[in-house]
């Protein structure tokens, strides 16, 4: 499993509400998004990633934003909101965005490049499917807006 997939229905692939990229999300979110929508870009195996770099990866904010667009996709815009809550209230004090979050009961960190413009893209793109959606009116920022 790959948060890659996420990106089928974005660029036109198949239809976000085809109940093959349904049961994929489903999916996805059952093994790599924890009970936040903080999602990992795969699961590494012991000690060694995919990709054969040693150690852990934190959950990637991009792969996050694009749960929260396709979830947005597919009508599941209240639970977008939420998740997108989550996501853009890790942003530091002048709201800027790392690669990585790593949660912990702490209330986690940011991890890896830092400012990613990666993750603000996804922000971006997740906020403008909310907005067209009506479902950023259910989330903090849309409410100040």
């Amino acid at each position: 499993m790959d948060a890659a997939l996420l990106r089928l229905p974005l660029v036109g692939f198949i239809a976000a509400d085809d109940p093959h990229m349904v049961g994929t999300v489903e999916a996805l979110m059952g093994e790599l998004a924890d009970d936040r929508g903080f999602m990992l870009r795969y699961r590494t195996p012991g000690d060694r990633s995919a990709d054969g770099l040693p150690g852990h990866e934190g959950r990637f904010l991009l792969c996050s934003f694009w749960l929260v667009e396709v979830l947005t996709l597919v009508g599941r815009g209240k639970e977008a909101a939420a998740i997108f809550d989550t996501l853009a209230n890790v942003a530091g004090d002048l709201g800027l965005l790392a690669e990585e979050f790593q949660p912990d009961p702490a209330g986690g960190r940011q991890l890896g490049n830092f400012p990613q413009a990666f993750s603000h893209a996804g922000l971006i793109r997740a906020a403008t499917a909310l907005h067209r959606s009506g479902a950023w009116r259910g989330t903090s920022w849309g409410r100040s807006a």
